[in-house]
């Protein structure tokens, strides 16, 4: 699960690199439309982190008409969510591009770049729903197949149709576009072949979980519906924030911008972690395993999470004195404030890794209302009006700002572990 995150955002990386030789006119087309299609991909990532999770629980349970019920109702409400948000996306682009782009040119390049990346929108949206079933299957090496496919076939792609190399056509911003549209085709086609291959069965599986398709699929969305607006309510915290930070000074402003990618990218060794651990609570509590089992694989699984934490405060570290290196043509002022956030990169690291074992745990059991309203109040009551006030109003220095998200997750511990400590959730039926 973490070598393929990291392969789904080192491909956006990649794709930056690959369209930077064509100037910043280019690269401003491909952020603008890629901005627009990332929201509803966004969507699309936070149901799927649902159904991975639904999927558990009825893996766990072994019964083959919750199985069956789960994949076709998340794959029908995913694939509509993609349907939707190309339709609105390229709805609303025109406008948006024409008032958002530095210059006509471009808007058009943008609107080229979003027209075929409404390719990309819908492969993820089948290929992701496919992914989380496997990982709640248990079955994660799956998922990582159709990366090892294709992001190569992405940058080779990519690469030809950019520039027009080995005989193909010169495109520019659109060859990046249709490079990301084939290789995602290319891994929702394998990733269809190997559902139909290992778990084609389910097609003779006769009845649904509540009875009938139409109670099953609300049943599907009341339980995703809390786990995407979490998701979704972060993103927009998130661009709510970054908009905030340009009100910095240029120094700080770039050292907060480009500590993002690291943040995620770094990240992701702990996170798929603690996720990992709620697809296996998720999938114990379909067994209905007792108590003293949840509370011994939880143990295990925290000083997992401990050393997974421990790895990414040593992966910042690594970065941070690295900084000349990484980074020669930033100003010293810029390094010295990306070198002063080491503290916080390595302390966040722990409170943010148990709060996560938590809340997965607390959402495989279904307690996913209760989560969302952590994370929801924790950044809209806190965390983005006091960047407001940190930023406008005190002038303070980035440390300070970025200590916020440390704050957070400060914050945010009692009332995770409380509810955890508690221990009710281990009784609660998965299976309703």
């Amino acid at each position: 699960m973490t070598l393929k995150a990291l392969f789904l955002h080192g491909t956006v990386v990649i794709d930056g690199l690959l369209v930077s030789p064509l100037g910043e006119g280019a690269l401003a087309a491909m952020g603008l439309a890629a901005a627009l299609g990332g929201m509803v991909l966004g969507v699309i990532f936070a149901f799927s982190h649902a159904m991975q999770i639904r999927t558990a629980q009825a893996f766990g349970s072994g019964d083959q008409i919750f199985l069956k019920s789960v994949l076709a109702s998340g794959l029908l409400i995913i694939a509509s969510i993609g349907v939707l948000g190309v339709i609105l996306v390229n709805i609303a682009a025109e406008p948006l591009l024409a008032r958002l782009a530095p210059s006509p040119e471009v808007a058009g390049q943008a609107r080229i770049y979003l027209t075929i990346f409404s390719i990309v929108i819908l492969g993820e949206a089948v290929g992701q729903s496919i992914a989380s079933y496997f990982n709640g299957c248990g079955q994660s090496k799956l998922p990582l197949y159709g990366y090892l496919l294709s992001v190569p076939v992405n940058v080779v792609a990519s690469l030809g149709l950019i520039h027009g190399l080995w005989g193909l056509p010169a495109m520019g911003v659109a060859g990046a576009a249709i490079g990301s549209a084939l290789a995602i085709t290319v891994q929702a086609g394998l990733w269809s072949y190997l559902l139909l291959k290992r778990h084609g069965a389910l097609r003779r599986v006769v009845g649904w979980q509540n009875g009938a398709f139409g109670p099953t699929i609300r049943r599907h969305l009341v339980f995703s519906l809390p786990i995407a607006a979490t998701f979704v309510s972060a993103t927009m915290a998130t661009h709510v924030c970054s908009l905030i930070y340009a009100n910095m000074s240029l120094n700080a402003f770039a050292a907060m911008t480009l500590i993002a990618p690291w943040n995620l990218l770094a990240g992701q060794v702990s996170m798929q972690w603690t996720q990992a651990t709620g697809i296996l609570v998720a999938q114990l509590l379909g067994q209905r395993a007792a108590g003293d089992v949840l509370d011994r694989f939880l143990s295990k699984a925290w000083i997992g999470a401990f050393i997974a934490a421990t790895l990414v405060a040593v992966l910042f570290l690594i970065m941070c004195v690295s900084l000349d290196w990484i980074y020669p043509d930033l100003e010293p002022e810029t390094r010295a404030i990306l070198f002063g956030f080491l503290p916080i990169l390595m302390v966040i690291q722990f409170p943010r890794a148990t709060n996560a074992i938590c809340g997965n745990t607390l959402r495989a059991a279904g307690d996913t209302v209760y989560v969302m309203h952590i994370f929801v109040w924790s950044q809209w009551a806190f965390r983005v009006p006091a960047t407001v006030l940190f930023v406008l109003y005190f002038d303070l220095s980035a440390f300070w700002v970025l200590s916020l998200f440390l704050w957070e997750e400060v914050l945010k511990f009692p009332a995770f572990h409380r509810r955890v400590w508690r221990g009710d959730w281990k009784l609660r039926d998965v299976a309703g």
